[in-house]
């Protein structure tokens, strides 16, 4: 593709960073956040949990390892817009079999190369994530490259009138169509029922990989439905979009505790727990996204490097144990299992009296390190015993 065609990104707030088109041409609009993954773009930009976003990639090389069959976490490319700094002139993997920017273009991802990501990441960092557009091919304006003034301000009033993600009810955009199963190679030692709320492809097989088939369900399942299956447990996925929005899911999941089923939960699937419980959430400045993350994990005093990509988090005391405050305690005593390292967010809730426990992160660790794979251990042994142990939620 020819690179002599220009683009821009115009944040909500007037700022303004120029470059030159990659991927699709026309117009994208989207939360702009970004992604501290030096790898993984390809499941990165497949993560439905990406829905509604423009990702600013902070790594300044990317596309070097081109695209495959094998590493996509979704049935397509989820980012609404892609913010680069170096592009990769050929993929050189022995695993590629394409182009990043042709898997753009072919998706439709609207994307800008050349940009300084540090300062954009910088920007949003002291500013906080907001709304924005990328602009190229005829749905950019004359003038806007040049610094016309009023092509400028009238790309950000676009900008300034698109929705944004407080309020964003998303999952029934991204979950699956139809149920379907994912089988373990020997004897199943248990079912899973996994609510699809952006579920990642790597994210069943785990469970399967330990024994567990995995019968994977719409966002939107009735809790009749899942009962029929006779599930040993139940997860809830990661998804995008504001759990205060997704009243649906934390109805259901209320149903699921008092039905006394086994419950993990990850990243959307935590928040969803948060607030079943009566804990409130609320938006974070610019969120966790990337696999680089640490976490302590306070039942053992690991610190964790985890894959990341929320940017809301649940409002629960850190410290000491608190009473669920749903229905006057009905849920009992909950811990703070997990706290993000950086700024003492809330990554992990355990239920000390049912059977439930979540974490704000990526266990599946696609693409990622693989230091939280023992959760789906724990979520095998909830499943088979009932109940979290005292030693593992602290």
């Amino acid at each position: 593709m020819t690179h002599t065609e220009r683009a821009v990104v115009v944040l909500e707030d007037g700022s303004v960073y120029s470059g030159g088109a990659y991927g699709a041409r026309g117009r994208a609009l989207g939360e702009i956040v970004f992604s501290t993954g030096m790898t993984g773009y390809q499941e990165t930009f497949t993560d439905p949990s990406y829905h509604g976003q423009i990702i600013v990639m902070t790594a300044p090389h990317i596309g070097n390892t081109g695209v495959n069959a094998e590493d996509a976490e979704s049935r397509r490319y989820w980012a609404r817009g892609v913010v680069i700094r170096d592009p990769a002139r050929r993929a050189s993997n022995w695993r590629s079999n394409g182009e990043l920017e042709d898997a753009l273009a072919e998706q439709g991802v609207v994307g800008v190369r050349d940009v300084d990501t540090r300062a954009l990441t910088r920007h949003l960092r002291q500013a906080g994530v907001m709304r924005a557009g990328v602009f190229s091919g005829s749905a950019l304006p004359s003038g806007a490259v040049e610094g016309g003034a009023a092509a400028r301000e009238a790309l950000a009033d676009i900008v300034r009138g698109s929705a944004g993600m407080v309020g964003a009810n998303l999952s029934g955009d991204v979950t699956t169509p139809e149920r379907y199963t994912i089988e373990p190679d020997g004897p199943a030692a248990a079912t899973v029922v996994a609510v699809d709320l952006g579920i990642k492809s790597r994210t069943p097989e785990r469970l399967a990989e330990r024994g567990a088939r995995v019968v994977v369900v719409p966002a939107g399942t009735a809790f009749a439905q899942i009962e029929a299956i006779g599930p040993d447990g139940v997860f809830f996925s990661n998804g995008p979009g504001d759990p205060a929005a997704a009243t649906r899911e934390v109805d259901l999941l209320r149903l699921v505790l008092d039905a006394g089923y086994p419950f993990f939960g990850i990243c959307f699937g935590n928040q969803i727990l948060g607030r079943a419980l009566g804990y409130g959430t609320y938006k974070l400045d610019y969120g966790h996204r990337g696999i680089n993350q640490p976490v302590l994990d306070r039942a053992t005093g690991r610190i964790e490097i985890t894959a990341h990509n929320h940017g809301f988090a649940v409002d629960a005391p850190v410290e000491g144990t608190s009473v669920a405050p749903f229905d006057g305690g009905r849920y009992g005593r909950v811990r703070v299992s997990h706290v993000g390292l950086n700024d003492g967010v809330v990554e992990g809730l355990a239920c000390l009296d049912i059977p439930a426990f979540s974490v704000q992160y990526h266990p599946e660790a696609a693409a990622g390190p693989h230091d939280a794979s023992y959760l789906f251990d724990r979520f095998m042994s909830l499943m088979r015993d009932g109940a979290l142990h005292g030693s593992e939620v602290g």
